[in-house]
C-alpha cells in the first residue's frame, strides 16, 4: 500500500477522507512511513517487483476462474471437481460466475484464440443439458449434509440453541444463510446504514454468533482438502457479495517480487513453512515469527510504545545478518535480542515479504463498500470473506499475528499501545503496495487499511470461524463428486437429468450413496449407535448410544472416565477432541457443544475417532 513517494505527510483535508483519524495517529503512521524509508536503503534493488505487463479483462477473469477451482470452463476438461462446485452454487454466486464466464469467453472469441462454450451451455440456458443438470438434485440440509431427504432432528435455528443472554447494545450474527443472498433478499432501504469511522473502539459492534446444534468450526477443524474448497467458494461468495452491492471487485494483475530461496526476510511464507516442518511437520506459522511474539511477550508487553520504537539501527541490522545465516542451522543465540529488536524485526519481516499478508488489490472496493456507509455487519462479512479466501499460510499467520496483538493490546495502560495504535503502526507493514499513488490515496488506503485491522483484532474470535453455509456447499460438493466419479461414462455422454434420477432411484446407483467403505465396515452397528476410536489411550474403542442430547464433550468425558486410572491418561484426553472423518466430510475436528447424533443424521457413513487437535 504505501509507495516509496510518501514520505511526508500530505497537505490534504482531513475531513475529506471517509476514515479520519485523530492527530496523534496520524504522527504514529508518518513516523512508521519515515521508518520503513529509513530502513529500506539498501534493499530497494532486491525488492523492485518484476515488470508487469498490462493485462485485459479476459485475462483477469480466467485467471479468476482458475482461482476459484473453475478452469475447467477454461480448459474444456471434463474434471469431477469443477462440475462438483458448480452444482453447489447459490443463485448470486451462480451469477457471479456467470458474468465473469461470460466477459472472458467475449473476449477471447474478440481475440479469436480458442473457440469457448458459450455461457448457456454451462448454466442451462440451451436444449443441451448442462453440466449442472447432469448432476441429480440431492437434498441438503441447512448444516451441509446430503442425504436422502431425511430431516434433521430439532430446528437449527430454535432459539435454545442461540446463545442467551444478550445485551442490547449486541447484534446477532448468523453464519447458517450465505451473505450475499441476505444482501440480495434485504430491502434496498436496510442496505446502506451509515457507520462512521469513531475513534472510540466501543463503536465497533459486538456481535454475538448463533451456536446452532453443529456448534462451531475453527478453519484448523478441517481438512487441508476441505479448506481449499472453502477458499474457492469464499471467493466467489466474496465477488457475489460485491456484486450485490454494485462494486465491481477488480482485480489488477499482482506484482510479483522474486522472494529469497533461503534465510528468513524477505522469504515468502511458504518457502519458510516447507523449511521449518523438516523440523515440526505440524507447524503452521513460521517458527521465527513464533520466536519474535516469544521475545515480545518475555518482557516487552508492558513496555510503553513497544511497536512506536526503532531500536538500535546497529543491532537490528546484526541481528538480520545473523538470522538470516544461522536461524534455520538452530545456530541463533535469541537470549541477547531484547524486546524492542524483536518487535523491530516483526513488522520487518512482513514488510519484506514477498506479497503483502493481506490481498491488497481488495482495498479500493472495500473503500467503496465504506463510502456508501454500511453498517459494521455489512464490513465484517466482506472481512470474514477475504479471511476465509486468504492461502493456508497466510490465514494461519494472520490468525496468530492477531493472538499475539490482542495481548499487546490487553496491557494498553502500561505500554500506551491501543487498538488504534496498533492498527495505525501496522497498517503500512501488512497492506502494501510498490505501485505509485498520490498522497491523498495513501492516506485513503492507509486509513482504511487500519479500519481492517481494527476489525480483525476486534472480532479475532470469531473471523477464523468456518461459516456453515460454505461446509454446508463443501459437504454438497463431496457428495457430487462421489457420484460423479461413479457415473462419469454416464455424465461424459450429457445424459438427460431424468435419466439420471432415474439411475439415481435405482438398487444400483442408490449403493453409491449409500454404501460407503466406512459404512459397510459399521454395518453390524444399530441405528443411533456410533463406534467411537481412540488409538492413543488403552480404552481404544467404544461402542456409544447417541440421543437427542449427546454432546462431543460427553462422549469426550465417558473415555475420560473409562481411561481415569493413570493419570498420564487423564493428561492425554484433556488434549484430544472427536473427530468427524469421511462419508461428506474430509476431516471435521467437532465443537464440544456439538449434537452429536444431529452429526451423525447429516452424516451417517463417517468415522468417529479422538485424537490430539492440531494447532499452530
Amino acid at each position: 500500500m504505501i509507495s516509496n513517494e510518501s514520505l511526508h505527510s500530505p497537505a490534504c483535508n482531513r475531513s475529506n477522507s471517509q476514515a479520519s483519524v485523530d492527530s496523534s495517529s496520524m504522527e504514529d503512521f508518518w513516523r512508521e512511513i519515515e521508518s520503513i524509508k529509513e530502513n529500506s536503503m539498501g534493499r530497494q534493488e532486491e525488492q523492485m517487483p518484476a515488470e508487469v505487463k498490462p493485462v485485459d479483462e479476459g485475462e483477469l477473469e480466467a485467471e479468476w476462474l482458475q482461482d476459484v477451482g473453475l478452469s475447467t470452463l477454461i480448459s474444456g476438461d471434463e474434471e469431477e471437481d469443477g462440475k462438483a462446485l458448480l452444482s453447489t452454487l447459490t443463485r448470486t454466486q451462480a451469477a457471479a460466475v456467470k458474468k465473469r464466464y461470460n466477459t472472458y469467453t467475449q473476449t477471447m472469441r474478440k481475440k479469436n484464440k480458442q473457440s469457448v462454450r458459450d455461457v448457456r451451455d454451462i448454466f442451462g440456458v440451451s436444449k443441451s443439458p448442462s453440466v449442472l443438470e447432469t448432476i441429480p438434485d440431492i437434498p441438503v440440509h441447512s448444516n451441509g449434509s446430503a442425504s436422502p431427504g431425511r430431516p434433521v432432528q430439532n430446528s437449527v435455528r430454535d432459539d435454545d440453541y442461540l446463545e442467551k443472554n444478550i445485551p442490547p447494545e449486541a447484534e446477532e450474527l448468523s453464519f447458517e444463510v450465505s451473505y450475499s443472498e441476505m444482501v440480495t433478499d434485504a430491502p434496498k432501504r436496510n442496505k446502506f446504514k451509515k457507520s462512521d469511522f469513531k475513534k472510540e473502539d466501543y463503536v465497533l459492534t459486538k456481535f454475538i454468533v448463533q451456536k446452532t446444534r453443529f456448534g462451531l468450526t475453527e478453519a484448523g477443524d478441517l481438512s487441508a482438502e476441505d479448506m481449499k474448497k472453502i477458499r474457492h467458494l469464499s471467493l466467489i461468495e466474496l465477488t457475489a457479495f460485491f456484486d450485490a452491492f454494485g462494486i465491481p471487485l477488480k482485480r489488477n494483475k499482482t506484482e510479483k517480487v522474486k522472494g529469497r530461496d533461503n534465510g528468513i526476510f524477505g522469504v515468502s511464507l511458504t518457502v519458510l513453512l516447507d523449511n521449518d516442518r523438516k523440523k515440526d511437520p505440524g507447524v503452521k506459522v513460521p517458527l521465527v515469527l513464533q520466536k519474535f511474539f516469544e521475545k515480545v511477550e518475555e518482557s516487552g508487553l508492558e513496555s510503553e510504545g513497544i511497536f512506536r520504537l526503532s531500536g538500535c539501527t546497529a543491532k537490528v541490522k546484526q541481528y538480520r545478518e545473523e538470522l538470516d545465516a544461522k536461524f534455520n542451522a538452530d545456530k541463533f543465540k535469541w537470549d541477547k535480542m531484547c524486546h524492542r529488536e524483536a518487535a523491530v524485526m516483526l513488522k520487518a519481516f512482513f514488510r519484506e515479504l514477498p506479497t503483502s499478508l493481506f490481498p491488497v488489490e481488495y482495498i479500493p472496493a472495500f473503500i467503496t463498500l465504506m463510502e456508501r456507509g454500511p453498517h459494521i455487519k455489512v464490513q465484517f462479512q466482506a472481512l470474514h470473506l477475504m479471511v476465509m479466501a486468504l492461502p493456508d499460510a497466510n490465514r494461519d499467520t494472520a490468525q496468530a499475528l492477531m493472538t499475539f496483538f490482542n495481548k499487546v493490546i490487553a496491557n494498553e495502560s502500561k505500554n500506551r499501545m491501543s487498538i488504534w495504535n496498533i492498527s495505525t503502526v501496522m497498517a503500512p507493514n501488512l497492506f502494501f503496495s510498490r505501485s505509485k499513488h498520490s498522497d491523498y490515496e495513501e492516506l485513503l488506503l492507509a486509513n482504511t487499511a487500519a479500519h481492517i485491522i481494527r476489525l480483525m483484532l476486534k472480532y479475532q474470535k470469531i473471523l477464523w470461524k468456518v461459516p456453515s453455509f460454505l461446509i454446508t456447499q463443501v459437504r454438497r460438493m463431496n457428495e457430487a463428486t462421489m457420484l460423479l466419479k461413479k457415473q462419469l461414462p454416464s455424465v461424459k455422454k450429457l445424459l438427460r437429468r431424468k435419466t439420471i434420477e432415474r439411475e439415481v432411484a435405482s438398487p444400483k446407483i442408490s449403493k453409491v450413496l449409500q454404501k460407503s467403505p466406512s459404512s459397510r465396515r459399521m454395518s453390524d452397528v444399530p441405528e443411533g449407535v456410533i463406534r467411537v476410536h481412540a488409538p492413543l489411550l488403552s480404552k481404544v474403542s467404544m461402542a456409544i448410544q447417541l440421543n437427542s442430547q449427546t454432546k462431543a464433550k460427553d462422549i469426550l468425558a465417558k473415555f475420560q472416565y473409562e481411561n481415569s486410572h493413570g493419570s498420564s491418561e487423564c493428561i492425554k484426553i484433556q488434549n484430544q477432541r472427536l473427530y468427524e472423518i469421511g462419508g461428506n466430510i474430509g476431516q471435521h475436528c467437532l465443537d464440544l457443544d456439538a449434537y452429536i447424533l444431529d452429526v451423525y443424521h447429516v452424516n451417517p457413513h463417517a468415522e468417529w475417532v479422538i485424537k490430539p487437535q492440531s494447532s499452530f
